[in-house]
């Protein structure tokens, strides 16, 4: 036995001696055990608020995997084996604050290794008050009420058949408006200009409702030309073909009112920056003659308002003008509201006066009447019979400014008369020419002088070359200027 254990021995010796590879030194070495590597780069990301990608390079050995748990940040793999590019996408940051989060890079035998990844908050960029549908409220030149404006508005001046023509500015046969136009009209002492304005015929589609850029520029430009000198200026949206004001029925109710509020927006936010010597008007002359229409104007004339206002900024307290139905006297007597407006003692009333229409604005003889060539009663032509005016002559003026004093200033609501006049008539007999000119001119100055007196504000109408020569740009109609500024200077504008 002795001898067989010591075989077994010398056997277990042989084997493990001849599977051994001995060094030259004669020793046995030790194999080595197995070493996972695993490194990243970089290890840090720092992203926009727009989001993107960034990638990871990942040098390894053995198998890896990322570990995450973020909803906006994410690798593009999460598990393989050996070197990888791992792409890292963040979303956009919706949130007005930075974020953070961090991936956890791990593998058997090494060390984890931490991937950070910031964010930026989202970029939040101030509105461009030019363009911006609303700015914070600015009360800054625009201090006075409807009351003081319609106070410092002694004598008015419309631009007439000017930025309203239809085909253009000089379709109606006057000149494109200048600075040296308007220059003429304030040195003849007028201090406000009414500017009866088209807007329908200058927007690029009727879908949208956009104005054409180079038209709110033009009417920019005529609006400096007023508010450079030193004039009030109320800027309207005139008959522009009738849109609105041929359209005051329930069932043009919800297509006038969108393209209503869609022009008035672009308007006030284009004029949002002027002080308080631009007013604007909502309409012109609309035709609303019955309960039902004047119900579908209100609505009209609240949206003005409500657009306006909802932009901001000086349009917070503009002064805004608010046409009666027809802008006639009975009618705003009889059915006139204004519109609720969060801006309190803001608001004016507007009313036209063209009576009697026989001497004001009769052009023919008709079935109903015969033209009027002569007006008040100092003024009548013996033998001219029906020539001479037979109604609406001073005890008349009298009794409809009465009417507006009552309903409205005497409320301080100021009422703004945005136009008047009576048509210049060339008559075959000398005499009566004569007489017709002074009766005319006596016309202009005893509406001024009454307005002025019930607390109206007067805005001559002045078509062409009515009061002011347009070519001369001076006074052209002497004897019409002289009664407006004699009717001034009676209601209390000294010139």
């Amino acid at each position: 036995m002795k001898n067989f254990n010591q075989l077994i021995f010398l056997i277990l010796i042989s084997l493990n001696f001849s599977g051994c590879k001995k060094s030259d030194d004669g020793t046995v070495p030790v194999e080595p055990t197995f070493q996972s590597e695993l490194s990243a780069t970089p290890t840090n990301f720092d992203f926009e608020a727009a989001g993107g990608t960034a990638t990871i390079a990942i040098t390894s050995n053995t198998i890896w995997k990322i570990n995450y748990s973020s909803t906006w940040c994410r690798p593009s793999i999460q598990t393989t084996k050996g070197n990888a590019n791992v792409t890292v996408t963040a979303d956009a940051n919706e949130v007005d604050a930075d974020r953070n989060t961090s991936f956890t890079l791990s593998a058997d035998g090494a060390d984890d290794i931490n991937i950070s990844i910031a964010q930026a908050a989202k970029v939040v960029v101030p509105p461009d008050p030019a363009t911006a549908d609303s700015i914070a409220p600015d009360n800054t030149g625009m201090a006075d009420d409807a009351m003081t404006i319609a106070s410092k508005m002694y004598l008015g001046w419309n631009l007439g058949n000017t930025l309203e023509a239809i085909g253009g500015e000089t379709a109606w046969g006057n000149p494109k408006a200048s600075n040296d136009l308007i220059v003429a009209v304030k040195n003849a002492g007028f201090n406000a200009i009414r500017i009866p304005c088209s807007w329908d015929q200058y927007l690029e589609n009727q879908t949208t409702y956009k104005i054409k850029d180079s038209w709110l520029a033009r009417v920019k430009e005529v609006v400096d030309y007023c508010v450079d000198n030193d004039l009030y200026a109320i800027l309207n949206i005139h008959w522009d073909g009738g849109w609105l004001e041929n359209n005051v029925t329930p069932d043009k109710q919800d297509a006038v009112n969108k393209k209503q509020a869609a022009i008035w927006k672009q308007i006030a936010i284009y004029f949002r920056d002027y002080d308080e010597h631009l007013l604007f008007a909502g309409a012109n002359e609309p035709n609303a003659d019955t309960q039902e229409k004047v119900n579908v104007l209100n609505v009209y004339l609240q949206t003005f308002v409500d657009v306006v206002r909802s932009t901001g900024g000086h349009n917070a307290y503009r002064n805004l003008i608010i046409q009666a139905p027809n802008t006639d006297i009975d009618l705003a007597d009889q059915y006139m509201t204004l519109p609720t407006d969060p801006t309190e003692n803001r608001l004016l009333a507007e009313v036209h006066y063209y009576s009697p229409w026989n001497f004001c604005g009769m052009t023919e003889d008709a079935d109903w009447g015969k033209m009027f060539y002569f007006w008040g009663t100092g003024y009548h032509v013996d033998g001219a019979g029906d020539r001479n005016a037979n109604w609406g002559e001073e005890d008349y003026v009298r009794g409809q400014f009465q009417k507006m004093k009552t309903k409205f200033v005497d409320q301080s609501v100021p009422v703004i008369l945005g136009e008047f006049g009576a048509v210049h008539r060339t008559l075959g007999d000398a005499d009566w020419q004569k007489a017709h000119d002074k009766s005319r001119a006596y016309f202009f100055e005893y509406v001024v002088q009454e307005a002025k007196n019930y607390g109206l504000v007067p805005f001559v109408w002045d078509a062409n070359n009515d009061v002011i020569d347009r070519q001369a740009n001076a006074v052209g109609d002497q004897k019409a200027y002289d009664g407006l500024k004699k009717g001034a200077e009676d209601g209390g504008y000294p010139f």
